[in-house]
């Protein structure tokens, strides 16, 4: 597993690279740091839709916490990140610990939540899913870490207690009733 692990890796550091994609992989990387993206995405989607303002606000703690979850696991395990000769990372990181990766635990985790609250919020796995391909793009993380984190994510997603709205009426996102 190792071999494959590397082997993908190393494909993911030295193709495709070019500088406009590598910039928005950094930029998302950054957005996705503490989940702050996810935070302040839900905290305007809690301020914009008064009926789901709490479910909206879970989503919003839940990046934050799922990066919680994740760091109490990355202490566990203890992997490094990955070392590849003459391929350095291209963006930092606030830990040397690679397993799973947080970005990909909190982004699949709110992704998963917001769909829950309302499905057509399912757009969020968008930047979810190029948020969690970045990081072993960028050299930040092994294809397995992210694996392991969109499955934590997922399971955190469809797990997590959501209030219910404040009313029965149906309404859309932002507020805006049907």
């Amino acid at each position: 597993m190792r071999d494959l692990d590397l082997k993908i890796l190393r494909a993911m550091r030295t193709r495709g690279h070019a500088p406009a994609i590598e910039r928005t992989a950094r930029l998302l990387g950054k957005g996705g740091n503490n989940g702050t993206g996810w935070f302040l995405t839900n905290a305007a989607l809690a301020v914009a839709d008064k009926p789901r303002r709490r479910a909206w606000a879970t989503c919003a703690a839940l990046g934050p916490a799922a990066i919680g979850l994740n760091y109490g696991i990355k202490l566990i395990v203890r992997r490094p990140r990955p070392v590849l000769k003459g391929l350095p990372p291209l963006g930092g990181a606030p830990s040397s610990l690679s397993f799973p990766s947080a970005h990909s635990t909190s982004s699949f985790a709110v992704a998963l939540a917001m769909t829950r609250v309302d499905p057509r919020a399912k757009v969020a796995f968008i930047p979810a899913v190029a948020m969690a391909a970045g990081r072993p793009y960028l050299g930040m993380h092994y294809p397995s870490d992210v694996v392991v984190g969109v499955l934590l994510g997922l399971a955190l997603g469809a797990t997590v207690p959501l209030p219910k709205p404040e009313s029965d009426a149906e309404f859309a996102p932002w507020g805006e009733e049907r």
